[in-house]
């Protein structure tokens, strides 16, 4: 298992960490900063995902006006960690 840390970015949070065992399945999520019980829910979900089907169901997330969420951004953080292989 590997943990990678990302900070996001135009939204609360300001850092995630995602343990990722051999197979790409998440096995943690945690978030510094954000809304703490929504955070807390979607570390919950994910848990068990793949990234790749983590990637699927949050990217393109909107946090009202602003172009992107915390989902949308922990997708991005995904993509970025898969493309480095």
């Amino acid at each position: 298992m590997k943990t990678y840390t990302f900070q996001p970015r135009g939204v609360c949070s300001r850092e995630m960490q995602v343990d990722l065992d051999d197979q790409g399945v998440i096995q943690a999520l945690r978030v510094v900063g954000g809304c703490s019980g929504n955070l807390q829910g979607i570390s919950a979900l994910v848990k068990g995902k793949t990234a790749q089907e983590t990637i699927q169901l949050l990217k393109g997330i909107h946090c009202g006006p602003r172009s992107t969420s915390c989902p949308d951004q922990l997708a991005q953080g995904l993509e970025q960690i898969l493309a480095q292989g």
